[in-house]
């Protein structure tokens, strides 16, 4: 005999829907589906209610979007030890971290403008970082965007595939081996600098590539003036 249907009466009271609810969800499809699955349809579907009632909280999916990436910049947490330079490094690194790990947000990222109180905060403990190590303001204000910009593009063109994203992992290293190659048969006649320096284009670690991106782009913020606005 086939079971009685069970009355909504008898169902467990749903929780109330809010934004945080809202994140929590898209974060977790996110994490299973990648970043192109988390629309409002979907996350409506997992917080078992219509698309409609995520209108109230969020404008469309891109909103939602930068909504969880102001979330997850609450985890970027400054350190506490070091000199000003280290320690904006660092900032910048545990930054790059949570882009890593959802690679899809990260190349979202790219466009999103993100305006939360966690992405001002993360934007002022970098300014205030450039200004601690004497930089002039108008100069480390520019110098914030420039480092985000170059975090974030990193992040999304190395961070690793989405789930859905199941031929990236090949590709990227196909491509890799391509490059490799490439430079080190360049001919020495049509491209002379690339093929006697091959090995350095190629040379480092990620990590260490990184590091010396970031002193680079500090240096030439503290050191290059900005455009005459009376020009």
């Amino acid at each position: 005999m086939a079971s009685p249907t069970r009355s909504r009466r008898e169902r467990p009271a749903k929780p109330p829907l809010s934004r945080d609810w809202i994140i929590a969800a898209t974060i977790e499809i996110m994490r299973s589906e990648g970043l192109e699955k988390a629309t409002m349809r979907r996350v409506a579907q997992a917080l078992d209610t219509g698309p409609a009632s995520l209108y109230v909280y969020v404008a469309n999916t891109a909103a939602l979007h930068t909504a969880v990436l102001d979330d997850l910049l609450g985890s970027v947490e400054p350190a506490s030890e070091g000199d000003w330079q280290s320690r904006l490094e660092a900032l910048l690194t545990d930054f790059g971290r949570v882009l890593f790990a959802y690679p899809g947000l990260a190349r979202s990222a790219l466009v999103l403008r993100p305006t939360g109180p966690n992405a001002i905060l993360l934007y002022d403990r970098l300014l205030g970082l450039l200004l601690e190590g004497r930089i002039e303001p108008a100069r480390a204000a520019w110098g914030v965007d420039l480092l985000l910009q170059y975090v974030t593009a990193n992040a999304a063109e190395h961070s690793a595939p989405a789930p859905s994203d199941v031929d990236t992992a090949a590709s990227d290293a196909a491509e890799w081996d391509d490059l490799t190659r490439a430079l080190r048969t360049a001919s020495p006649e049509m491209a002379p600098h690339v093929a006697a320096h091959a090995e350095a284009i190629l040379g480092g670690t990620p990590e260490q590539r990184v590091d010396w991106a970031l002193r680079a782009l500090v240096a030439g913020i503290a050191t290059t003036a900005l455009p005459d606005s009376r020009s």
